[in-house]
């Protein structure tokens, strides 16, 4: 009985290799020509193992100009942008799944249209919003923008973890002399913590890796740069130091890599079990 179903499953352990490795080629040639001398990242027939290791290009890129600089810059925006939508979302979030009011389903539409719309589509009007209202080439503006790109998905997510807690708990914990907010506080919210995990590594790989519009919108001051605008800075008139280049990508991809390692099993658990337990 075992080896007939282990055929039959295969074809489907053989896709889902092929797609890891394609997924992951891009990442490990990254990495690879971070530590690759330029002679071989020049040579006319690459080597998938590289032949000597360096690390002349991760020198050459903390010594580049505002290395420091653009990292606060976007952990500023990033953690900024994350902590807002968590804090209004989770507002919204609870008036949408514990309370009846008139205009709770049409609010959810507009939700889900704000969700699936495409932000690149809305650079010109943010732009022409951002000039009139003097708010370009700051960081701010970023924040705002990248609050309002991950708020429609945090409201989703969070409406669904609160969904799933029943009213009875909390209407008890008011039974015993808690309010409305101290019956959330103490009751439900710590059952959110897989929701707010997910959501908030959705918001932070969002924000931490948006180039569009750190480079259309920070123009003028260079000191207000992140570091997606930071890595086009290997790029001059004599061509791109693709070394340097992909030295710098490692250690942009680090933080996420991080934080996604050790928020993934917790943020899977909580998706299967519903985000609530017991």
């Amino acid at each position: 009985m075992t080896t007939p179903r282990a055929l039959r499953r295969l074809p489907l352990h053989i896709a889902a290799t092929v797609t890891v490795l394609l997924c992951l080629f891009p990442v490990y040639w990254m990495v690879t020509t971070a530590f690759r001398p330029n002679r071989d990242i020049q040579s006319d027939h690459p080597r998938l193992l590289p032949r000597s290791w360096t690390l002349d290009h991760f020198r050459r890129a903390v010594d580049a100009d505002g290395f420091g600089l653009f990292w606060r810059n976007s952990l500023l925006v990033t953690l900024g942008a994350v902590l807002l939508a968590l804090v209004v979302a989770l507002g919204a979030s609870f008036a949408v799944a514990r309370m009846r009011w008139r205009g709770r389903r049409q609010f959810m539409l507009m939700v889900f249209i704000a969700q699936m719309a495409p932000w690149e589509s809305l650079i010109i009007p943010v732009y022409l919003i951002s000039r009139d209202t003097g708010m370009l080439d700051r960081l701010p503006t970023l924040t705002l923008i990248y609050f309002m790109m991950t708020l429609p998905f945090t409201i989703v997510v969070l409406r669904g973890f609160i969904a799933t807690i029943p009213a009875e708990l909390e209407e008890s914990a008011q039974v015993d002399g808690c309010t409305r907010f101290g019956a959330f506080r103490h009751v439900a919210f710590p059952l959110l913590a897989p929701g707010l995990m997910a959501t908030s590594l959705f918001g932070y790989i969002t924000a931490w890796n948006e180039f569009a519009y750190a480079n259309f919108l920070i123009i003028k001051q260079q000191d207000n740069r992140t570091l997606p605008v930071w890595l086009s800075s290997f790029q001059n008139t004599f061509g791109t130091d693709w070394g340097a280049t992909m030295a710098a990508s490692t250690l942009f991809a680090l933080p996420a890599l991080v934080i996604f390692l050790l928020l993934q099993r917790h943020v899977t658990s909580g998706f299967a079990a519903g985000a609530v337990k017991g």
